[in-house]
Formats: structure tokens, sequence, C-alpha cells
């Protein structure tokens, strides 16, 4: 006897869409890097800098891709809880469901998910503080900087439930 096919509906939580080029991107990449770049020009004017003008605009590619690393690295630890708590079954489907769905259903979807933020968030700090290193800003301009720039570019988006679009 010939086993039935089963297809299952395909959901793609918000958060695994930046593994996926798509002609989004052609709005996305723009729209970070113009983020970034304000960002990085009132932090460091706001902290001092003299040619915060030119060396914002100077730092805002680096700064934007080191952003797009940084979500992906909070999207794998995501796509890696999903994995394991799919392959459990049973008792974690209602984790499952929350980091695919809707991170607000359980609160331990919810606290991966911010987990994933705040790793994003440092990876975004931990790179930029490399990147603005390289410059002739003080120490403090830098980790003050760096920080400012991972506090407000971390991955928010990632708390956003993919039940609002489907």
């Amino acid at each position: 006897m010939k086993k039935p096919i089963r297809l299952y509906n395909i959901i793609l939580p918000v958060w695994l869409l930046v593994w996926f080029p798509s002609w989004l991107w052609v709005f996305v990449i723009p729209a970070n890097w113009l983020i970034d770049w304000l960002v990085t020009r009132y932090a460091l004017k706001r902290l001092g800098d003299a040619e915060y003008s030119s060396r914002s605009l100077k730092l805002s590619w680096k700064i934007c891709i080191a952003g797009f690393v940084s979500d992906f690295t909070g999207s794998l630890l995501l796509l890696w809880a999903l994995y394991l708590f799919s392959s459990q079954g049973g008792y974690f489907r209602p984790v499952e469901q929350g980091l695919g769905w809707n991170p607000f259903s359980n609160i331990f979807s919810v606290l991966i998910v911010l987990l994933a933020i705040v790793l994003s968030g440092l990876c975004i700090y931990l790179l930029d503080r490399i990147i603005l290193a390289k410059e002739e800003l003080t120490s403090d301009q830098v980790k003050k900087t760096a920080l400012i720039l991972a506090v407000i570019t971390a991955p928010y988006l990632y708390l956003l439930p993919a039940s609002l679009f489907y």
C-alpha cells in the first residue's frame, strides 16, 4: 500500500527572511544604511567629534555591513532554537510555534527571541568598536558610539509576529 503524500503549509517567520535575498533588499539595504548613518552621525556629534559629518559618512557602509552580519548571527540562534524545539515535538510544540508564528504566544519564545536580539546587539557593539577604533577617536567616544549603535539598531523586528502577515 502506498503512503499518502502530505503537504504542509510553509509559513516563514519574519526573522528568517534575512536569509533569502529578494527584491525587498533593494529597499532594505539603503534604509538600513540610512539608519546606521543617521545614528552614527548623531552619536559622534553628541560625543563632540569635530569631524562627525564626514566621519559618519565614511563609516556608515562598514557599520551597515557589521549590522547585517550581526542580524544573521541573531537569526542563526533563532534558526537553531527552532530546529531544536521542532525536533523534540510534543511538549515543546508551543515554543516551536511561538518562534515561528508569534513569539508573544509563549514566554519561552519571547525569552529566546530577546536573547537573539541581545546577541545581535552584542555583535553590533563589538564589531562597531573594531570599526570605530581605527578612527582618530578617543576610547570613550568609540565605546559610547558603539553602544548607541548597538542599542538603537538592534534587530527588534525579530519580535514582530508572522501572524500579522499571514
